[in-house]
């Protein structure tokens, strides 16, 4: 008997609850509803890959720094000065490459990119990147002013009752004004800023200004 998405999710969320924090696990399970509204709006056909790269997208955060090289090391995933400096992006890395060995099922394309490039962003994002990016800075368990910020930004726009093209630039504005936002921050703490958050900041400007 051929499963449901539902059922396919479900089996994913517990195997996924079991490795979590209890802290760790009420974000993701709200990232995954952040993402399947947002993909409601944006892409559909979409929802059950960027839920099961909600659920997924954590998966190695609560370990260690140490850890977090080992990890890197044994997936073959360079590491920089500046990614020691600012380690907390690396998560995004060693899950994306933990997904096809310890989750078999969801190795696609999709699935890996979203969870790789959620923290950071880069330039030449696909929508299901954006959407997930998004979906983890504005998902309602984040109480961070920014984060509420953000969010009562998008919403407050009422995309639903957008045309597309309304919408699309709403998206834009949106990860624009998160970059702005995370950038500040990493200078305010004297952190290393990733160099695809600044590519990607650059070229939503660009965007916006061709328009």
């Amino acid at each position: 008997m051929t499963e449901s998405t539902e059922e396919r999710l479900n089996r994913l969320r517990e195997t996924v609850r079991a490795r979590l924090s209890e802290k760790r696990c009420r974000h993701t399970l709200a990232v995954e509803d952040m993402a399947a509204r947002l993909c409601a709006l944006y892409c559909p056909e979409e929802t059950e890959k960027l839920r099961a790269a909600a659920l997924l997208h954590d998966i190695t955060k609560e370990l260690s720094v140490s850890e977090q090289v080992v990890l890197c090391h044994a997936y073959g995933i360079p590491i920089s000065e500046d990614d020691l400096l600012a380690p907390k992006t690396l998560h995004a890395r060693t899950a994306a490459a933990q997904i096809p060995v310890e989750y078999p099922e969801y190795d696609d394309p999709t699935i890996i990119s979203a969870v790789r490039w959620h923290t950071t962003g880069h330039a030449e994002m696909t929508l299901t990147e954006k959407l997930l990016y998004l979906a983890d800075y504005i998902d309602d368990s984040r109480t961070f002013r920014n984060c509420v910020i953000l969010r009562r930004y998008f919403w407050g726009a009422n995309p639903q009752s957008m045309t597309a093209q309304a919408r699309e630039a709403l998206l834009r504005d949106t990860l624009l004004l998160s970059y702005d936002m995370t950038v500040r921050d990493l200078l305010d703490e004297g952190t290393p800023v990733a160099v695809d958050t600044i590519e990607a900041r650059n070229e939503l400007l660009r965007g916006r200004s061709s328009t």
